[in-house]
């Protein structure tokens, strides 16, 4: 069974914004099949070690403001300028 079709190829290469010609879609159709086949690998190799993957897991945290010395943070830089830190320019100003 073919991981990915031709079709499906042509599909990513229209969503992707990337031209492509009907003689490369072979090797592309190949190229993208070992990738999956590699990521399934992986997936297979994960799973046999660590045991399957908890799904949806979010940890949540109090989102709480925690007061700070701002004087001290400033003393911490090498320059302070009106409350920021002075830093090397990396643009140009034309």
């Amino acid at each position: 069974m073919a991981l990915i079709t031709k079709e499906e190829v042509r599909k990513i290469a229209h969503m992707s914004r990337i031209a492509i010609h009907e003689d490369e879609i072979d090797e592309l159709t190949k190229q993208l099949e070992a990738v999956l086949a590699y990521a399934a690998r992986i997936n297979e190799v994960a799973t046999v070690q660590q045991g399957p993957l908890p799904q949806n897991v979010n940890i949540f945290r109090e989102d709480v403001a925690k007061p700070f010395d701002a004087e001290r943070i400033k003393a911490e830089g090498p320059e302070v300028e009106a409350d920021y830190f002075v830093v090397p320019a990396i643009l140009e100003h034309e």
